[in-house]
């Protein structure tokens, strides 16, 4: 095994690997970025996602977070997980949860290690007009379902938006503490769809994350972007993601992408320096091939935010 440190240019190590799986999904949120994707080709086969995972763990990468859309639409999901969770020391999901409940369990077993789940609001007209779909209940019971199946931890992905769901944070605590689960607050970001809302819906979540200080009894900064943790006094955790026009977001960013069609992704907020990795599989390329591709693409990445 090749246990090589990849790193970019700018000296960043590449540890974990994001492989979006499909751009399909049964919610319409209305600033989804899609990962980054523009229009797609296609899903990228059981097999050359293997293939990426094979290639990325001979890199030293052991950390596969699946996506989508919704990761939950493939009908070929739990092989997927099974089949990656060889490669990887961790694999785990960002999901909807409005297809848990009945899967937990199974995705668990299958080698899944732990599941973020997007759930912008708990109230119930928020979160429709939010997702297009009157289905909270539905999420709740993932929320649950992934709990008691031990995909912890359990963390709630909230996007938070100024005049939609920004008043809503403590609620959120809230909720998570009660779930025993991570509260994510997640900094509205100009991509996709979310382009075109960005200065009506965007909050600032500075003075979020001081007034998380100041009721912090326990701050944990992780080495992915320098995120931090919050452990709040009489319990509850949030974590905040702020990467806008966030230097520090992007000097510790270790990740690689995956589209999901199968191309190498440098950055979420770029589309022009990818990479095509499916398309040298289909062609026949050998391993070697594909490392270089893979090598290559790690070499395009570049700081999206800079001093």
């Amino acid at each position: 095994m090749n246990e090589e440190m990849l790193r970019d240019g700018w000296g960043r190590p590449v540890n974990n690997l994001r492989i979006s799986l499909t751009q399909r999904c049964n919610f319409s949120c209305f600033f989804c970025h899609r990962e980054g994707e523009g229009e797609g080709h296609g899903e990228a086969t059981l097999e050359e996602l293997e293939m990426v995972a094979s290639i990325a763990s001979r890199l030293g990468i052991r950390s596969f977070k699946l996506t989508g859309g919704e990761p939950l639409m493939r009908g070929d999901i739990l092989e997927l997980v099974e089949r990656l969770s060889r490669y990887g020391e961790e694999v785990s999901m960002t999901t909807n949860g409005s297809l848990l409940a009945d899967r937990a369990l199974e995705l668990r077993e299958g080698g899944l290690s732990r599941v973020n789940i997007s759930l912008h609001s708990i109230r119930r007209s928020v979160f429709q007009r939010i997702t297009g779909r009157d289905a909270l209940a539905d999420v709740e019971e993932g929320v649950e379902a992934a709990v008691e199946a031990g995909l912890n931890p359990v963390k709630l992905n909230m996007v938070v938006m100024e005049g939609i769901n920004a008043d809503e944070i403590p609620e959120m605590i809230e909720y998570s503490k009660s779930q025993g689960s991570i509260l994510q607050l997640i900094e509205f970001q100009p991509i996709q769809e979310g382009a075109t809302h960005w200065d009506r819906f965007y909050y600032d979540l500075k003075p979020v994350e001081e007034m998380l200080e100041r009721n912090s009894v326990r701050i944990v900064e992780r080495q992915l972007q320098r995120r931090r943790q919050y452990h709040l006094r009489g319990g509850g955790v949030v974590e905040v993601v702020r990467p806008m026009h966030n230097s520090e977001f992007c000097r510790y960013c270790t990740r690689m992408r995956v589209t999901s069609d199968g191309r190498l992704k440098p950055c979420l907020m770029r589309s022009d320096n990818l990479v095509d990795f499916a398309s040298l599989i289909r062609a026949g390329a050998d391993e070697k091939r594909l490392m270089e591709a893979f090598k290559e693409a790690v070499m395009r990445r570049e700081p999206y935010w800079r001093d």
